[in-house]
Parts: C-alpha cells; sequence; structure tokens
C-alpha cells in the first residue's frame, strides 16, 4: 500500500469512529489518551481537544482514577487481564464530577516497534440503569401491595375463628355455622394460593420483560438517535432501514402486549363464546395469507383442505387466534427455505387441524412443560417470545372443548393437531 492509499484508508476509519453512537479512546501504555471520537467526548462533557494528551484516568472516579497507572504496569509485567479482552459495568467521571455507569470494553493492539495501544468502547448505561431502577421500584410496590392483601386476609380468617368460637354452644346453628365456614376458608385458601401464584407470576414477568423490552427499547433508541444523523435526501435508504427496525421493534412489544391482555381475559373469566356456523376452509385460507406477511426469506405455507367447502360451528375469531398463533409458531421456529405444512380434515366425527414445521423441535425431557406459561424451550432463548402462546393456545381449545396433541423431534421439527367438534 503507498503512502496515499494508506492516508486515504487511515481518513476512511477516522470517519467512521466519528460516527459511531459509542464512545471509543485510545491510549499508550502509559495511560495518555492518543484519541477520543465525538460520541467519548460528549459523554464526559469534554471538548476532543481537551482530552488529547491527559492521562485517562482523568475520566475515572477514585479509587480507581489514582490506581490507573499501577493497573496498566500490573498488566503489561504479568498479562493477567482484570477488565482487558472482557469488559465489564464501571462509573465514569465527567468534566463536572458527576458520575454515569458505563459498559467498558478494553482491547490491546501491538503495532510495530513493540509500540501498544489500548482501546476503549464505552457505551452509556444511564437509561438501562434507570429502567431497572424502575422495575425494582415497581417489584416493591407489587410486594407492598401483596403484604397488604395477606394482613387484610389473615384479619377475616381471625374474625371468623371468632365466630366460630362463639357459636360452639349453638349445636342446633353450629353445622350451618361450620359449614359456612368451611366454604369461607376454602375461597380464602384459594385467595392465599392465588396471590402466591399472582406473586411467582409477577416475578416471572419482571424477568422477562427485563429481557424481553431491553433489547426492542434499545433498538429503537439507537435507530431514532441514528435517524437523526441522516438528515440529508441520499440518506433516504437508511433512515428507511431503521424506520422499519423501530417498526419490527414496536410490533414485537405490541405481541408481547397483546399475549398479556390475552392471558388477563382467559384468567378473568371475561372471553365469551359467541358460536356460528362457517366455512372452515376460508378461515385457515384468510390465516395463511395473514402469515405470509412475517415468513422468512423462502419460506413457504402449503395448505391442504379434503374438502372444498369445510362446514363447522364453533367461535370463529377464538378459533383464527389459536391458527394464527401455531403457524405463526411455525414459520418462527424454522429457519428460512423451510416449509410449513397446514393439513385440515375429519376424523372419527371431529375436525382436525394438523400444522407441521421443519423447524428446531422440541428437546424431549422439556416436552411436558410445552403449556406452562412462560415456559421456553432451551434451544429457543434466543428467539423473541413471551412463552405465554401456547398456553394461551391450550386455554382458547378448552373454551371451545377442543384438545391439542403434538409430537416433535429435535432438529427435524413438530407437528401439532387440533381436534374440534363439528357441532
Amino acid at each position: 500500500m503507498n503512502k496515499d492509499q494508506s492516508s486515504d484508508s487511515g481518513k476512511r476509519l477516522k470517519a467512521v469512529i466519528d460516527t459511531v453512537i459509542d464512545g471509543v479512546i485510545t491510549i499508550d501504555k502509559r495511560g495518555i489518551i492518543e484519541s477520543v471520537n465525538p460520541a467519548a467526548a460528549d459523554l464526559f462533557k469534554y471538548d476532543p481537544s481537551e482530552l488529547k494528551g491527559q492521562n485517562v484516568s482523568v475520566l475515572m472516579p477514585d479509587p480507581h482514577r489514582s490506581r490507573h497507572d499501577k493497573y496498566i504496569n500490573n498488566y503489561l509485567e504479568t498479562q493477567n487481564p482484570k477488565i482487558i479482552g472482557i469488559g465489564r459495568e464501571v462509573e465514569g467521571r465527567r468534566k463536572d464530577g458527576s458520575l454515569f455507569p458505563l459498559r467498558l470494553a478494553v482491547s490491546e493492539l501491538q503495532l510495530g516497534n513493540n509500540e501498544i495501544i489500548f482501546t476503549g468502547i464505552i457505551h452509556d448505561l444511564t437509561e438501562i440503569k434507570k429502567a431497572e431502577h424502575e422495575l425494582i421500584k415497581l417489584n416493591q410496590e407489587l410486594e407492598s401491595i401483596i403484604e397488604q392483601r395477606t394482613e387484610k386476609l389473615n384479619e377475616v380468617i381471625n374474625r371468623l375463628l371468632d365466630l366460630n368460637r362463639k357459636y360452639e354452644q349453638e349445636i342446633d346453628h353450629r353445622k350451618k355455622v361450620e359449614e359456612a365456614l368451611r366454604d369461607n376458608q376454602a375461597k380464602l385458601t384459594r385467595m392465599l394460593d392465588r396471590e402466591k401464584e399472582l406473586n411467582e407470576l409477577k416475578s416471572r414477568f419482571l424477568s422477562m420483560a427485563s429481557h424481553e423490552f431491553k433489547t426492542p427499547l434499545s433498538t429503537i433508541l439507537s435507530s431514532a438517535s441514528l435517524i437523526r444523523k441522516y438528515s440529508l435526501e441520499e440518506h433516504l435508504e437508511k433512515r428507511t432501514k431503521h424506520i422499519d427496525r423501530i417498526k419490527g421493534s414496536v410490533e414485537h412489544l405490541d405481541a408481547i402486549l397483546n399475549d398479556f391482555l390475552s392471558l388477563s381475559k382467559l384468567e378473568e373469566n371475561r372471553i365469551e363464546v359467541n358460536r356460528e356456523l362457517f366455512d372452515l376452509s376460508i378461515l385457515c385460507e384468510e390465516v395463511s395469507e395473514e402469515v405470509r406477511g412475517l415468513l422468512k426469506p423462502s419460506q413457504e405455507i402449503r395448505y391442504r383442505c379434503e374438502e372444498d367447502a369445510f362446514q363447522i360451528n364453533t367461535d370463529r375469531r377464538i378459533l383464527k387466534n389459536i391458527l394464527f398463533n401455531l403457524v405463526s409458531n411455525a414459520a418462527k421456529y424454522s429457519e428460512e427455505g423451510k416449509t410449513i405444512t397446514y393439513r385440515v380434515g375429519k376424523n372419527n366425527g371431529q375436525v382436525t387441524i394438523g400444522i407441521e414445521d421443519q423447524g428446531m423441535g422440541i428437546p424431549p425431557h422439556e416436552q411436558k412443560h410445552l403449556f406452562t406459561r412462560f415456559f421456553r424451550a432451551t434451544n429457543a432463548i434466543n428467539i423473541k417470545g413471551t412463552g405465554l402462546g401456547l398456553h394461551i393456545v391450550k386455554q382458547y381449545l378448552q373454551l371451545l372443548k377442543g384438545d391439542i396433541e403434538f409430537t416433535s423431534e429435535v432438529g427435524k421439527g413438530s407437528i401439532f393437531t387440533i381436534y374440534l367438534n363439528e357441532t
């Protein structure tokens, strides 16, 4: 590479680093700052020219500020990394002395003539920590509400026990009172069990929400920040890409909320079954068309129905939700280029609907938990989802007096089969 090519490559690299939304700082082996990108200077509220030539410890709070040179020397002597090549959460010190949380990843680069430089990538965690604080606050508030309810339930139980003792001598009335007390105690026990279950669900929800909400929110935040930079007409394609990322993240959040709304209605028995006679084959075609918008590249839906007009008497809206959930799951857990097969038929006086995929399958030892709330198979933890979809499907089918079975093999796929009465 000639001198002009090297200079051009250096300028291009600098331009890339200057537009990165995370902070980037390079230092020499003495800890002296050699370069600072605009994002890093903005995080620490300095002008880049103020930082170049200073010891990087100026950006650290005590005790790390006074010990930093020792940290570098120890690493150079022992090659034992405490943070280099590992990364960790630390605090940064701004120009005005205020502190803020950040994630720091440091890498070492050896140049010619035994020259060593260290590059630090800095990601501001202020908003994430704020969100974590809000979740903790919500958790504490929920625990306080549960404690208050438990106290009230205990008071009611104590009052019922007092009544029981007062009426012990009234033999003729005792049986009626005891029967009433047993009924009330059973109700109170169910209420207490329900409160405990809600407490457990609350903890699992907070854990899931913290994970599931954090990724789309971070995507929205980073894309929104980048859109502001792409203000020119020639940046339209980049703006469109980030707008699509934001739309995808919002749709993911909307799907999560819809799952919880459906679960809430089912738990509170607020869903009414409205049966009607309709053509099942038309409904299946509708579901197939809606799911096609969610398919991955080269995925395909093959729909087969034994009859052209397939009449069934059930709740059309609920059945559509069930089918959409199962078919979209088949697409979500299958790789690109795979086929989802969708069959409708009759068997022993029942309507059968089978959805077969060529996806990752479900590990055998985990299949018994498949319809449990919040369950996610270990081989699907990197795929977006709340773990509520199949639980909701099971509850919907119980409302329709139907049933569901499945077979699955890891690496080959799964088949879910729905059974419904024709009338």
